[in-house]
């Protein structure tokens, strides 16, 4: 992989966008300046529109042979590239390194599942009722795709979406985080070096999304609109969406529930739930944000939990040995100190951490005796904090699960195979980890309910969202 200088260099003159503007990504860990890169506006954002346009109509011409082929050499490369992949993403966000070396293998592998999923996408030939006639159901692709990606995961939320619209025979702009740029265009500079056609894959670093948004939305050349991110932004993106009736995806706020049965593996569950809370320091869409536990196993939960949480490693990222790094920005920490201040006011127990380290930094941290409408039990806390309520049965604790507009992810922890498949069933979530705190999968389907998004990524079910169905009625005539 080229030197990052030479990256975003590139990506300042002779990319797929020219730049006379351009803004600074600040690592939160050292507040040091990663790298300067492209901020583009309104006007590069038509330029994308007219490239991506032509460029489908010459890219979705192509097998989905060479498509595969092209995606099976992404995914190698990125392989190939995973330090400087994920030393990038931990100093331009925060992550831990070994979360990142872990991410970009998640990263890779959706690239994988789609250099495969390309040649499965299968079409139908179906009875007529007239012996003249021949029916046809064509899966086409939608066309090109706007992408809006978050700063939490800078390259699996990429790839999650790029590569299945890719493989489809879509073209893809994709706006990154303002946070996370580099890690795109390296993901960008990789998919060039595989083969990718010029034009197919392009990124618009900016500082100011709404211009640059504006126009690719209302752009009737652009065919679908997918986006991860907060609900009140999805809120605007998807009425933004509908003056011009695009396809859309939309990946949404989650306000996960982690119920622990009184008859659950306490030393398991103590494990999984750890493993779903402080990963990437709380801040991404699926971790627990509320642990519901079984009165009977209330105090010992809490105790052991409390402990694994003060042995976390909090400190520089880029350090091995670190568990937990910094958050993103200054408003992330605003909100976690508001979040346990507002808890505490309202009776909450600290029972570790609690404070703030200096820096962006923050110590994981465990409250018991939560208020049920305490602010960090209605609001997504995107921070290290893990509230902890009890319940007494099966029924309160579903209905304590469902009582949120989200609908995520959900957790359920017992050794109880009727109330795995109950509870499961009744909890009004996309994704339900059952005895499993990381569920996710590049070839398992990815998405919420209510207001936690609209579609499925992830799986032959994130291919079909960028593809549409024609239906082909052929006459034969006589013979």
């Amino acid at each position: 992989m080229k030197a990052l200088a030479d990256v975003t260099a590139k990506y300042l003159t002779d990319g797929w966008q020219s730049a006379t503007r351009t803004f600074e990504v600040v690592e939160p860990a050292s507040g040091k300046v990663l790298a300067n890169v492209a901020d583009c506006d309104a006007q590069a954002a038509r330029r994308a529109a007219d490239v991506a346009w032509e460029a489908f109509e010459r890219w979705r011409a192509t097998s989905a042979f060479e498509r595969s082929d092209v995606l099976a050499r992404w995914h190698d490369l990125i392989i190939a590239n995973t330090e400087a992949l994920a030393t990038t993403m931990t100093r331009e966000m925060g992550k831990p390194l070994k979360e990142s070396r872990g991410e970009v293998k998640y990263a890779a592998g959706f690239v994988r599942w789609y250099a495969e999923e390309a040649k499965r996408v299968y079409g139908d030939l179906f009875p007529a009722q007239d012996p003249t006639k021949r029916l046809l159901a064509m899966p086409q692709p939608v066309g090109p795709a706007f992408a809006i990606t978050p700063w939490n995961f800078p390259l699996a939320m990429v790839t999650r979406k790029a590569a299945p619209a890719l493989a489809a025979g879509c073209t893809f702009v994709l706006k990154p985080a303002e946070q996370s740029p580099v890690s795109a265009l390296l993901l960008a500079d990789l998919w060039l070096e595989a083969g990718g056609p010029a034009g197919t894959l392009q990124v618009l670093p900016t500082s100011d999304p709404a211009p640059l948004s504006t126009v690719l939305i209302e752009d009737p050349r652009i065919r679908k609109l997918t986006f991860t991110g907060s609900t009140e932004v999805g809120r605007v993106l998807y009425a933004q969406a509908a003056t011009t009736v695009k396809r859309i995806s939309l990946e949404l706020g989650g306000h996960a529930p982690f119920l622990v049965f009184g008859d659950a593996d306490l030393d398991n569950a103590v494990a999984q739930v750890m493993a779903s809370k402080f990963r990437n320091a709380g801040q991404t869409c699926v971790c627990a944000n509320r642990i519901y536990v079984h009165s009977s196993l209330a105090e010992e939960f809490t105790e052991r939990y409390a402990a694994a949480a003060e042995r976390l490693v909090v400190g520089d990222p880029l350090d091995a040995a670190t568990d937990v790094g910094p958050l993103v920005d200054a408003q992330a920490v605003a909100k976690v100190e508001r979040h346990v201040a507002e808890a505490v006011d309202g009776g909450a127990r600290v029972v570790t951490g609690g404070k703030r380290l200096g820096g962006l930094y923050y110590a994981p941290t465990v409250l018991a005796g939560v208020r049920r409408d305490a602010l960090l039990m209605r609001e997504e806390t995107f921070g290290p904090v893990a509230p902890i309520v009890t319940f007494e049965t099966e029924a309160e604790a579903v209905r304590l699960a469902n009582d949120t507009p989200f609908g995520l992810a959900a957790y359920v922890y017992t050794r109880d195979l009727g109330r795995a498949f109950r509870v499961s069933e009744a909890l009004e979530y996309g994704i339900v980890g059952v005895n499993d705190g990381t569920p996710s999968a590049p070839y398992a389907p990815f998405g919420g309910v209510k207001q936690s998004g609209i579609g499925r990524e992830g799986g032959p079910w994130g291919i079909q969202e960028y593809l549409n169905l024609k239906y082909v009625a052929l006459g034969l005539g006589k013979a």
